[in-house]
């Protein structure tokens, strides 16, 4: 077999891959019982996963993300007017992306930040019935508030923001690291304000150690784990050499 050495592995992948290669070993003999007991068992996680993720739609923006968040449709708001009671209330963006409110009628909302909302509803009110108004607009539920993950993770996929997520969290809920991903090349793409798109690297081992700050996820962010060019090369070499085990006249097919 092939000198680990020869790829400048730590000593921590050595073992690794080593455990790796034992794995391999007993898989392949086990595979098959493994597949005529359980044939169903794959999709019917597959299926709970997907129901988890729809059932946790409605979510509540973090404070810190809200700056941010452009209001989506069906999101819920509560809306607030100081001093004044009766306009008070908490409305729901319809499928058009409008609210209704007293004395104002219909606001486009959708796409708005919750500060450009308030503007808005204040410039609106200002127009004709109150003078100098103080409106506030809070996300209450966020149905459009979500992130995609995609790459050697182990549930790539679209996940709703519940609460504060960084991007450790992030990565843990799409399954943690897979078995060949890089984390120390991790990018997240995000949109501007003024509609370009930012690209983030971070190095996720730094950040698990507490040298690095872990940054924020908010809405709309594409996190992409790399796969490992050292450690997929490495993943062909032992499965050659596993295959070299089981049929000796392999070599003659290279």
């Amino acid at each position: 077999m092939k000198s680990l050495r020869l790829f400048g592995l730590s000593a921590h992948e050595t073992l690794w891959f080593r455990a790796s290669f034992a794995a391999i070993f007993t898989l392949s003999i086990t595979a098959s019982g493994h597949a005529q007991n359980s044939p169903t068992q794959g999709s019917t996680r597959a299926a709970e996963a997907s129901a988890s993720q729809k059932a946790s739609g409605t979510v509540r923006l973090p404070a810190a993300v809200l700056d941010e968040y452009k209001i989506g449709g069906q999101d819920l708001l509560d809306i607030t007017v100081y001093g004044q009671a009766e306009l008070t209330r908490t409305v729901r963006v319809n499928s058009v992306g409008n609210i209704s409110l007293p004395l104002v009628g219909q606001v486009m909302a959708i796409g708005l930040t919750a500060i450009q909302l308030e503007k808005l509803i204040a410039d609106r009110l200002s127009e004709n019935y109150l003078q100098d108004p103080q409106v506030t607009v809070f996300v209450k539920e966020a149905i459009s508030s979500r992130f995609t993950i995609e790459g050697a993770v182990g549930k790539p996929g679209v996940f709703p923001l519940q609460g504060p997520t960084t991007l450790l969290r992030a990565i843990a809920l799409a399954g943690g690291q897979g078995n060949l991903g890089d984390l120390t090349n991790v990018k997240v793409f995000r949109m501007t304000t003024d509609g370009k798109q930012d690209t983030l690297t971070f190095d996720v081992e730094k950040i698990r150690t507490g040298e690095l700050e872990d940054p924020r996820i908010i809405n709309d962010d594409l996190i992409v784990v790399n796969r490992s060019k050292t450690r997929a090369a490495l993943r062909d070499s032992v499965l050659s050499d596993v295959l070299s085990v089981f049929n000796p006249l392999g070599f003659l097919l290279r």
